[in-house]
């Protein structure tokens, strides 16, 4: 689940580890008969846990952009019956999804950020830059934007400008100039091997050059940055009193805006600190649980080091 690690190359499909899983069902205070909502529901290794806790009639909505994903967990997990509801679509669209299922108020929301080592191992998605396939790199099978379309057509200067700000690229610039020279880029491949060239590999550097170029790629495909703000106000209107949001990040770009939301939705006034005396009237909607990030222990990161630059926020609806 770490975007910033290499894929290993091994091309068979695993069952995703879910990171802080233990972290995930104490920070959530899931109890039994609760009802949750697992809003990056994937291979549903959480939900399961989740629905283990809950027991014996809690329950978890899971959403999930990628129907790929979706099902795959919905099938591993359809011993739980009726307690478990799926539902394709954007978690920034939870609360209307959450509706249409009868779900009105949850009293957790979880959103694990990222994607799978399924996602990055299976062939069909275009995010491995181990092996050979078109430049897609969507989620959602249907959505409008590949990265071949934006790699093949957009303009220079948006190109270095969207690699900078979605992949905290230093050599952005470089590396749009190069891409445009060598238009049309049809591959994974191909465009892994081109930003090699000209990023260069540094000794004792463990990802591969392209790691941020794709990461970028990525998450202007998938809308990620927008999702994941309209994804948390979502979850602020869905929750009930007390109830909690667990949101685990895995780069500096999803920590700052989960950072940013919860400090907002937490404050007591949000007038400009020029003003001498609150004029806003506002009032705090959530609490912030833990002001020092959760990260997965040594022992996991051993085991699992995908899971080295997670970080757990928890936040509560008062």
């Amino acid at each position: 689940m770490d975007i910033i690690a290499p894929d290993s190359g091994d091309n068979s499909p695993a069952f995703h580890r879910p990171v802080l899983l233990a972290e995930t069902v104490e920070q959530l205070a899931v109890r039994p008969g609760g009802v949750y909502l697992d809003a990056t529901f994937g291979e549903g290794g959480h939900a399961e846990a989740i629905l283990d806790a809950s027991a014996p009639s809690g329950s978890v909505l899971g959403i999930d952009l990628d129907p790929r994903s979706l099902a795959g967990g919905a099938e591993r997990l359809e011993g739980y019956g009726r307690r478990l509801i799926s539902v394709q679509g954007n978690y920034a669209d939870m609360v209307a999804l959450a509706q249409a299922k009868g779900v009105t108020r949850v009293d957790g929301v979880l959103l694990d950020l990222g994607f799978s080592s399924r996602q990055i191992q299976e062939p069909g998605y275009g995010l491995s830059f181990r092996t050979d396939e078109p430049l897609d790199m969507r989620y959602d099978p249907a959505g409008p934007l590949t990265a071949d379309r934006i790699v093949n057509t957009y303009p220079e200067k948006e190109l270095a400008r969207l690699i900078f700000q979605y992949g905290e690229e230093p050599r952005s610039r470089a590396i749009a100039r190069d891409i445009v020279r060598g238009r049309p880029i049809r591959s994974t491949l191909h465009l892994a091997g081109l930003v090699a060239r000209t990023v260069g590999q540094r000794r004792g550097r463990r990802v591969h050059p392209a790691t941020r170029t794709f990461q970028a790629l990525r998450m202007a495909v998938n809308g990620e940055l927008d999702n994941l703000e309209g994804g948390l106000m979502a979850a602020v209107q869905l929750l009930a009193p007390a109830g909690r949001l667990v949101v685990i990040s895995y780069h500096s770009l999803e920590d700052r805006a989960v950072k940013g939301v919860l400090a907002r939705e937490s404050a007591s006034c949000t007038c400009p600190p020029e003003l001498p005396i609150c004029a806003c009237g506002s009032q705090p909607v959530m609490r912030i649980v833990n002001r020092k990030v959760i990260r997965p222990s040594f022992a996991e990161v051993q085991s699992n080091p995908r899971s080295r630059s997670a970080k757990m926020r928890v936040a509560q609806r008062i």
